[in-house]
């Protein structure tokens, strides 16, 4: 993408960001962008698509896109598109994402399904499943900060797992 069309692209995702028209302007801004956007998808106030892939965005038709959503599809810094660091989001049909949830790279949310608000969806979710969690907790320590000066990679394989009981709610 050029300058002066990453630069566009981006002045358009901060004027979806805040525009009425969650069935019209806001998901026609995001196609112009390069995001796919379906027929019929409600794109809620506030909604982050990656500003600087928005071209890995597929969201299909019939969709709800709940309120201060983010669906990312890289984790890198800089010019770094091939390092593996980008893969795309694909959203079937017929899918509600509630407000606050975070959508990670490479998820597929199948046809039907439902994300209960608030959750980070980090792999893909079958059709037709409600998906989320119940409560959050501490899962693993950090030996290598997830900072530019390290690689993700190398965060990945410094976390050290943190073992719990399982505990009635």
């Amino acid at each position: 993408m050029g300058i002066l069309r990453n630069i566009l692209s981006r002045f358009i995702h901060k004027i979806a960001f805040v525009i009425p028209g969650g069935f019209s302007v806001r998901p026609s801004l995001h196609r112009f962008r390069g995001a796919f956007i379906g027929k019929n998808v409600w794109i809620s106030q506030y909604v982050y698509i990656d500003e600087l892939h928005p071209e890995g965005v597929t969201i299909h038709d019939n969709c709800t896109i709940g309120i201060r959503t983010s669906i990312i599809t890289h984790t890198y810094w800089g010019k770094r598109k091939n390092n593996g660091g980008y893969r795309e989001v694909v959203i079937e049909k017929n899918v509600y994402i509630g407000p606050h949830s975070l959508i990670l790279p490479g998820v597929r949310i199948g046809e039907g399904a439902v994300i209960k608000g608030g959750t980070t969806v980090s792999g893909s979710v079958p059709p037709f499943t409600f998906w989320g969690y119940p409560k959050s907790g501490p899962l693993a320590r950090i030996t290598v900060p997830m900072t530019s000066e390290h690689e993700y990679e190398d965060f990945v394989e410094g976390l050290r797992p943190i073992i719990q009981k399982r505990t009635r709610d």
